[in-house]
């Protein structure tokens, strides 16, 4: 009997549940991206109307996100692909890995790997809202990835499991 208090302590202390990471493990989609650009005020859908993004967070503290936006035009085959479409194919997306931290506020993810290497090495602190199955996210200022302009960028996630 005496060692239940012990055995309680134990597994309170180490339950993921204090820094916050089970509240976002899982795999999430994105349903909205939209950008302030901070000199002019202007509200734009980051990457089109309707991004195609996965989030996914795991319980070892690893995530991976992927964005792209609906409207990528699709070469005809890899061996016909031109340099330019490389490029626009490039600008029209986002992608990388790392590390992340949660605390349910704010969610720091620590880049190591980047379909862009200014990313790799660097981390990303965003602003976080959860609310049921939806996590919004919002970046500081920052230069946006398709044109380098600063903007404050929000995203909207949905849970998918």
């Amino acid at each position: 009997m005496h060692n239940v208090p012990l055995v309680l302590a134990i597994a309170i202390l180490s339950s993921p549940a204090l820094g916050g990471e089970e509240e976002i493990y899982g795999t999430w989609k994105l349903a909205s991206m939209q950008r302030k650009i901070v000199e002019t005020g202007q509200t734009l859908d980051a990457f089109g109307p309707n991004p195609r993004g996965y989030l996914m967070y795991g319980q070892a503290g690893r995530m991976i996100v992927m964005i792209a936006t609906s409207t990528r035009a699709k070469p005809e085959s890899i061996e016909k692909m031109t340099d330019q479409q490389r490029a626009d194919l490039f600008r029209s997306m986002v992608a990388y890995t790392g590390t992340y931290k949660f605390d349910g506020k704010s969610v720091e993810h620590h880049v190591d790997v980047s379909w862009n290497e200014v990313w790799a090495g660097t981390s990303l602190k965003l602003d976080a809202v959860r609310s049921g199955d939806r996590l919004t996210y919002t970046t500081a200022p920052i230069p946006f990835a398709g044109d380098g302009k600063i903007s404050i960028t929000t995203l909207i996630w949905e849970r998918l499991n």
